[in-house]
């Protein structure tokens, strides 16, 4: 299904919702389409498409983008908002640098994903393949990764308690562990560096990716 189709059966859907209520779309693709009762536009990885306050924002690393649903970049126990959950735009077989979070951490992977997690009683990391529709929480300070495991562009929804990405504690890496001298969350956060891998996805997966596309033509609206 062509990206000028989508927002038209988008637009023809969202045309009746009332003032301020907005409708996304997350294709199998990795596209995002966001329509209100005034239009329907594409959110694209360049940050170029969309009015002003839809923008992408810089998510963790050059290449990976985040757009916000609640709460903002600059959301802190200073500045509250609860929690933080925002639309995260991975780039195809890449992953972010591994991190830990200052507060606790939940992604629903909307593609073909992995984590690595750093489990602290085995002192080892632990690689765990998401699919479309698994949610996992991670808590708070444990280090870990998340790659995009396919070729096209990966959506994931992220929630965190406490932390937009301007704030210092959002995402500590390892260079910054060193630099607060915590010794041993750099030493788990190395190890996740050691041990990270983007991974592959199977032929069964492409096969139901083929089969999720072809759902989604099904499914949306006309």
């Amino acid at each position: 299904m062509s990206i000028r189709s989508g927002l038209r059966g988008l637009e023809r859907l969202a045309r009746p919702l009332p003032a301020g209520v907005d409708l996304y779309q997350l294709r199998p693709d990795g596209r995002v389409l966001i329509a209100d009762r005034d239009g329907a536009r594409e959110l694209g990885p360049d940050g170029r498409h969309g009015p002003a306050g839809e923008e992408l924002l810089r998510f963790i690393d050059d290449g990976q983008f985040a757009h916000y649903l609640v709460g903002d970049a600059k959301t802190s126990p200073e500045r509250p908002s609860n929690a933080t959950y925002k639309l995260g735009i991975v780039a195809p077989h890449s992953a972010f640098t591994p991190h830990a979070h200052g507060g606790e951490h939940l992604v629903l992977s909307l593609g073909h994903a992995s984590c690595g997690l750093y489990d602290a009683e085995r002192r080892r990391v632990v690689d765990v393949p998401l699919t479309p529709g698994l949610l996992i929480r991670i808590p708070e300070l444990m280090p870990h990764s998340f790659a995009n495991r396919g070729a096209g562009p990966l959506n994931i929804l992220a929630a965190n308690t406490g932390f937009g990405i301007d704030h210092e504690d959002y995402a500590i890496t390892a260079a910054e562990a060193e630099r607060r001298e915590d010794a041993q969350l750099a030493g788990a956060l190395r190890e996740v560096e050691r041990n990270q891998s983007v991974g592959t996805v199977s032929a069964r997966e492409r096969l139901a990716a083929r089969l999720r596309r072809f759902a989604a033509m099904l499914e949306t609206p006309r």
